[in-house]
C-alpha cells in the first residue's frame, strides 16, 4: 500500500508511507524545514512496528566516512529493529567536501531533536530515544551523546536520551584524522588540517562523567585499530566513573559486513540493540 500523508512541523510535510508486514514506513520528511538542502540531505525515513504505540525509538545515522551515503543504508536494519518491537529513524545529513565538520554533527542534532520532538504522532516514545550508527554515523551519535552543547543547542537535555549504540565507530579523529588525510587530500575537507581542531572534533574533550549507558560494537574482522579505539573509549568512560559502558565484538563479520549481512540468520547486531534497549526499559 502506498500513499500520501501530511506530518506537521513547522510547515505541512509531505512524505509517503508504506506498510510492509509488521512494518510501517514512513519516507522523506523534511527534519529541518526552516533551510532548504540539497540532495534532501535533511529528510528521514521512519520505520516503525505495525500496530504498536510508546514504543522505543533509535535515531540512526549512516556510515560512509562523513563524505558518503544517505538514510536508504538504513533501509535493512531499520526493517529488522522495527520487526524486533524497536522503532529506528534513519537520517540523511550534510556531507563532507562539501560542508565542514560540525556542519555534519549539527544536522544529527537537528534530526534528533525532530524526533524527540515528533515521533509521538508515529507511535513511538519521546520519553525512550537513543541514538546510534555505523561507522561515521556512530562517531555523530558518540558526539551527540558526550558533547552535551549539541543538543542543548535544540532545547534538548542530554538526560533526554536514553542510550547511545555505536557500530564500529572510530572516536579519537586526532589519530584517525591524521592517518586518512595523510593518504587522501579530501579528509581535509571534513575536519581541516590543523591537529588543535582535531582533538575539538574528536571524543577526547568530552570523557567526563554522566555519560552513561553506552554500547559499543565491533566486528572481529574490524581493522586493529579501530577495535582498540572502541576497548581505549569504553575503558576511559568507566574509569571516570560512567555506568553501563560495554563493548561487543561480533564474530565472523568485518566493518562493512557488520551491516551488509544484518538480515542473514547469524547476525547478532540486532538482538544487541533489542537486548540493551529493551533492558533498559
Amino acid at each position: 500500500m502506498n500513499f500520501k500523508i501530511f506530518t506537521s512541523s513547522l510547515f505541512l510535510i509531505l512524505s509517503t508511507v508504506f506498510v510492509h508486514a509488521q512494518v510501517i514506513v514512513n519516507e522523506d520528511i523534511d527534519y529541518f524545514p526552516e533551510s532548504e538542502y540539497t540532495d534532501s540531505k535533511d529528510y528521514l525515513d521512519i520505520y516503525m512496528p505495525e500496530g504498536k504505540k510508546d514504543v522505543p525509538v533509535i535515531v540512526y545515522f549512516h556510515g560512509g566516512a562523513l563524505l558518503m551515503g544517505n538514510k536508504s543504508w538504513g533501509k535493512d536494519i531499520g526493517h529488522k529493529v522495527a520487526k524486533s518491537g524497536i522503532g529506528l529513524v534513519s537520517v540523511n545529513y550534510r556531507l563532507s567536501p562539501g560542508f565542514q565538520h560540525p556542519a555534519h554533527l549539527q544536522d544529527a542534532a537537528a534530526a534528533t531533536a525532530w524526533v524527540i520532538n515528533n515521533i509521538e504522532k508515529y507511535g513511538g516514545d519521546p520519553q525512550n530515544v537513543y541514538v546510534a550508527g555505523h561507522s561515521a554515523g556512530a562517531y555523530l551519535a558518540a558526539l551527540l551523546s558526550i558533547d552535551f552543547s549539541v543538543l542543548q543547542a535544540h532545547e534538548i537535555e542530554p538526560s533526554t536520551i536514553r542510550g547511545t549504540i555505536l557500530i564500529s565507530p572510530f572516536l579519537y579523529v586526532e589519530e584517525t584524522a591524521k592517518v586518512r588525510i595523510e593518504r587522501d587530500s579530501v579528509y581535509k575537507t571534513i575536519w581541516g588540517n590543523e591537529p588543535e581542531n582535531w582533538v575539538q572534533a574528536s571524543v577526547t574533550p568530552h570523557i567526563l562523567p554522566d555519560r552513561n549507558n553506552i554500547l559499543l560494537i565491533y566486528a572481529d574482522g574490524d581493522e586493529a585499530w579501530r577495535k582498540e579505539q572502541n576497548e581505549r573509549f569504553a575503558k576511559a568512560m568507566t574509569d571516570i566513573g560512567n555506568l553501563r559502558v560495554y563493548t561487543k565484538e561480533v564474530p565472523n563479520r568485518d566493518h562493512l559486513t557488520l551491516l551488509s549481512k544484518i538480515l542473514d540468520e547469524d547476525d547478532r547486531i540486532v538482538k544487541l540493540i533489542h537486548d540493551f534497549v529493551m533492558k533498559e526499559e
